[in-house]
């Protein structure tokens, strides 16, 4: 459902009255940094999930891009965020915070001014409802995960997700879901906007930190599987790793958290979600509803 409302720099602006200039250099570059976050309906009304660490990767992807000259606190952000769901009067939706520039066409950051905006609107799991119970197909994308030095790994900004559109394009021509993606070494990366874990003998393995984005859903399910009592690793996994997984299930703020049923026509287990998979699941749901343990550490309540 779109929104009648998108926060712009302070202001609420009418839906399609929300413009950016087309000479922006976020526009011609990808010289920005956004984040995606989730509001959901519980008992006790609209709950965000995790936001302050959403907001404050969201400085930090600034930052890291080089933005040294943004005026808005996390504190801010936060109301603003409220403000905005408030305003469209969701009880359940998606959030996009987005940091944009304005100023003169050209490679150099300290001629522009950091603006920002905040939409909001209603959308399900990002790889479908049939996706959380059945699970999904996934290929090995041809397209390498970034260096870290060629491009910042623990930022979200706009312009490395035309990474991510390549894969996940090729994949979705090819007939798969999703892209698994590699890093230069040849190690498993991540998807195209998922982490990754897999599970052998009920012990749960996931990519380390260095050539990935740090997931706030991916930091949640290792605190979720910790709090059930499995054991949990980060560790390098290879491709053929993930061919014979017991499991494996992808996490991430839009796909929440999705089973794996096969990846380049190898079944994955049995082809359907596994308990470990179905147990980690169902406590993020009753988490992020509400109804879990860390639900009151977790969620902020409009």
């Amino acid at each position: 459902m779109q929104a009648d409302y998108i926060w712009m720099n302070g202001q609420m602006v009418p839906f399609n009255e929300a413009n950016i200039h087309f000479l922006s250099p976020t526009i011609h570059y990808g010289l920005g940094a956004f984040e995606g976050i989730r509001c959901y309906k519980t008992s006790k009304g609209p709950a965000i999930f995790r936001l302050d660490e959403h907001l404050q990767r969201l400085l930090d992807s600034a930052l890291i891009l080089g933005i040294n000259n943004f005026e808005y606190s996390l504190e801010e952000l936060r109301q603003a965020t409220f403000e905005v769901i408030k305003a469209n009067k969701f009880t359940e939706c998606y959030i996009r915070p987005l940091i944009y520039l304005e100023g003169p066409l050209g490679l150099d950051l300290d001629v522009s001014t950091p603006k920002i905006g905040i939409s909001t609107w209603e959308w399900g799991t990002y790889l479908g409802d049939e996706a959380l119970e059945s699970g999904v197909n996934m290929m090995i994308s041809s397209f390498t995960r970034h260096h870290i030095n060629v491009s910042m790994t623990k930022a979200k900004i706009s312009g490395n997700y035309v990474n991510s559109v390549l894969a996940k394009t090729l994949a979705l021509r090819s007939g798969y879901d999703e892209a698994i993606m590699l890093d230069p070494d040849g190690y498993v990366s991540e998807c195209s906007g998922e982490n990754l874990f897999i599970v052998n003998s009920q012990n749960i393995q996931t990519p380390p930190k260095a050539t990935i984005l740090e997931g706030i859903t991916r930091d949640s399910i290792i605190t979720i599987a910790k709090d059930s009592g499995f054991k949990i690793s980060e560790n390098m996994i290879s491709r053929d790793q993930i061919y014979i997984a017991d499991e494996l299930f992808v996490c991430g703020t839009a796909a929440e958290v999705t089973p794996v049923r096969s990846v380049d026509h190898r079944t994955i287990g049995a082809g359907k979600p596994g308990t470990v998979t179905k147990n980690i699941q169902q406590t993020f749901f009753d988490t992020v509803n509400g109804n879990g343990k860390r639900s009151q550490e977790w969620l902020s309540h409009i």
